[in-house]
């Protein structure tokens, strides 16, 4: 078993918004990634995702709805459900979803 740091891992990503995987258990991926205030468009899933705020502040709409999600908080994202992430989210999000081909 690899020890990660995962706010390290995200500091060191080249672009914000960019997810890294960092393992995989099954067809379930861990990503990592640094949100650096800038807004996202819409966007939905097949399946549902789990999104775990390490640092920082997440802020989102999901299905019509406005949330906030912050630090050692984590949210779930249903399947089909229409999110988008808000201007000012910053800080470090780990990422729990399917991944359609595993490796």
């Amino acid at each position: 078993m690899n020890v990660v740091d995962i706010r390290s891992t995200a500091a060191e990503l080249p672009d914000a918004w960019r997810s890294l995987l960092l393992g995989q258990v099954g067809s379930t991926g861990v990503k990592v990634l640094r949100m650096d205030g800038r807004p996202l468009p819409p966007e939905s899933h097949d399946t549902a995702e789990a999104l775990l705020v390490v640092d920082g502040t997440l802020r989102l709409t999901a299905d019509g709805t406005e949330v906030e999600v912050h630090a050692g908080e984590m949210y779930i994202v249903d399947a089909s459900v229409e999110h988008a992430v808000l201007p000012d989210s910053r800080g470090t999000l780990v990422i729990v979803e399917h991944i359609s081909d595993p490796a």
